[in-house]
């Protein structure tokens, strides 16, 4: 476990993936909620808790209730959010989007945690994504040629082809 963070990056704002998010829930309720960021650079804001209680109402008829999890889960398990919640002056939202309450030192931390996770898992993921073309992509490589320029590099494959040329 870390420690919780004291330095505010100020408020974290909207990306256009977020609006997308936001705009799929609205678009399952009759009408939007002010919590939601509307445009890109809108700030993102900590949902309160029971949020389900206070949404249900507001649901399009034959709408479920699985539908809006899924929509809400993807806005809120998104690494904005978690950093946005993970600040030391982060406040809980109503859905009106006038502030509550601050949230809670360990709801900060498992906020923090999750964000650095997210973070440390995207860059383990960049890290494992090929940069330049795959060996089996080189034309008139063999089988053994393209195993080999995988174990060795992908800057040793036109050395390999020569030799064996």
């Amino acid at each position: 476990m870390t420690k919780p963070w004291i330095v505010s990056r100020g408020p974290i704002v909207a990306s256009q993936i977020d609006i997308r998010k936001a705009d799929a829930i609205n678009a399952l309720l009759v009408c939007p909620v002010g919590i939601l960021p509307e445009r890109q650079g809108d700030p993102i804001r900590p949902f309160p808790i029971g949020l389900f209680e206070e949404i249900r109402p507001l649901l399009k008829p034959g709408v479920g209730m699985t539908t809006l999890g899924r929509a809400v889960a993807a806005f809120v398990h998104s690494k904005r959010y978690y950093f946005a919640s993970a600040q030391p002056n982060s406040v809980r939202h109503g859905l009106d989007g006038r502030p509550l309450e601050a949230l809670s030192e360990d709801d900060c931390m498992t906020a923090q945690n999750r964000f650095l996770g997210l973070k440390q898992k995207a860059t383990d993921g960049e890290r494992t994504e090929p940069s330049s073309p795959s060996p089996s992509s080189t034309p008139g490589a063999t089988k053994s040629e393209q195993i080999r320029a995988s174990l060795l590099g992908r800057g040793k494959m036109q050395h390999i082809s020569s030799i064996s040329s």
